[in-house]
């Protein structure tokens, strides 16, 4: 009686392992961290570069005492002010080929330290419009979203919240969505505090005439 061998099953491979929590929460705060990066790019870049270098140090790297949560406070509230004043300057290059900085006003742009050759420009081109109020007031909303879901914003005020990184994750996209559009709707060309000066990206500010030349 010959005996029969019963060939080897093949070998099931082993289920996946789950991926740790750590990099799962790792995964989700670089994507956030990417969505408030594309966020930073529609600020004033001297104002956020002065509250991420300034932020580490006031928070204590997150670790906040009362005294840091007042002076953390104290620098998203100057920050904020900066990001909305910005919508309200611009500047301009003179004759001389020196960058002019000045105040948005109703009539045309007030220079905080005009040359001798800006005395005969109309700056009537640079007057206050629509688009500043609804650029100053998004870009206070940008930088509230910026400010406040920086990590050591995150840990110093409200450390519980580290738990919903979804909410973190989703709420830099939709912000930057909804500004963007808003931006494309109201275009701004303006160049004023804490914005990079392009040449030519502002209209040119045109001589008054003279009593002779209106004469003429």
């Amino acid at each position: 009686m010959s005996s029969t061998t019963t060939p080897p099953q093949p070998s099931q491979p082993p289920p996946p392992l789950p991926l740790p929590t750590s990099i799962t929460v790792q995964n989700l705060t670089q994507t956030t961290l990417t969505g408030v990066g594309n966020l930073i790019k529609l600020l004033p870049t001297g104002t956020v570069f002065l509250f991420q270098f300034l932020n580490p140090l006031l928070t204590n790297n997150g670790k906040c005492h009362v005294v840091n949560k007042y002076l953390t406070s104290f620098l998203i509230a100057i920050s904020g002010f900066l990001c909305f004043f910005a919508s309200f300057t611009d500047s301009y290059t003179d004759s001389q080929g020196n960058t002019q900085y000045g105040i948005v006003t109703a009539t045309g742009l007030w220079l905080i330290s005009p040359s001798s050759s800006t005395s005969k420009q109309d700056f009537s081109t640079y007057r206050l419009r629509l688009g500043d109020f609804v650029h100053a007031f998004f870009s206070l909303i940008v930088f509230a979203v910026v400010a406040l879901l920086d990590p050591n914003s995150v840990e110093c005020f409200y450390p519980s919240f580290k738990s919903t990184e979804k909410v973190l994750m989703a709420v830099p996209p939709v912000i930057g969505v909804v500004s963007s559009a808003i931006f494309v709707l109201f275009p701004n060309n303006r160049h004023g505090f804490g914005y990079p000066f392009i040449q030519n990206s502002t209209p040119t500010p045109t001589p008054t005439p003279t009593p002779a030349s209106a004469s003429a």
